[in-house]
């Protein structure tokens, strides 16, 4: 089951799993209402057969799949990339990812305060970040994840850094802050 925690503001050190001591753990709940990022549990080992993601990708419209496999052997120019993904960015539509082996952490920023949350990622769990949301995404210790990535059409992969507040996800996102996400 995942695990999502406030975190501190200090950032020098990624891979690191809890800053604050007791770190300050959220359900699912309060990360949706605090973030809009939606949780699916799936089965790592019987996906490809079991219907259940088959029947996420149908409701949500996911046409597109492709697999990254992150770890210093197969992902080329492996530092640089993952230096990138730990920057501070946005996309202009929904980031889905479906764990199939590894760990990771995704940090989200809380609408609230602007504080970072941390989502810890293991085998089974699909995450849904929505566009216009402020995220990284980091390797765990074990330095290796891999996971699915999903896309309504054509795949963007563009990242947007922050600032980006005049982007119309932004402006569209902090609107559903206010007015609660719809799942």
């Amino acid at each position: 089951m995942v695990r999502a925690w406030f975190m501190d503001n200090d950032s020098s050190d990624q891979r690191l799993e809890h800053q604050l001591n007791p770190p300050q753990f959220l359900d699912l709940t309060d990360l949706y209402n605090k973030t809009g990022v939606e949780y699916f549990k799936l089965n790592a080992e019987t996906f490809n057969s079991d219907g259940v993601l088959e029947k996420i990708r149908k409701d949500r419209g996911y046409s597109f799949e492709d697999e990254i496999t992150c770890s210093k052997e197969c992902l080329p120019d492996y530092e640089n990339k993952l230096k990138n993904f730990f920057t501070e960015h946005l996309h202009t539509d929904e980031e889905i990812r479906f764990v199939i082996d590894g760990s990771g952490y995704f940090d989200v920023r809380n609408g609230e305060d602007d504080r970072w949350i941390r989502i810890e990622v293991i085998a089974g769990d699909m995450i849904v970040i929505p566009s216009g949301i402020y995220h990284r995404f980091t390797l765990d210790i074990k330095n290796y994840i891999r996971a699915k990535r999903y896309f309504v059409g054509e795949p963007v992969w563009l990242p947007y850094n922050r600032p980006a507040e005049e982007m119309s996800c932004r402006k569209e996102y902090l609107e559903k802050l206010k007015t609660g996400f719809a799942a």
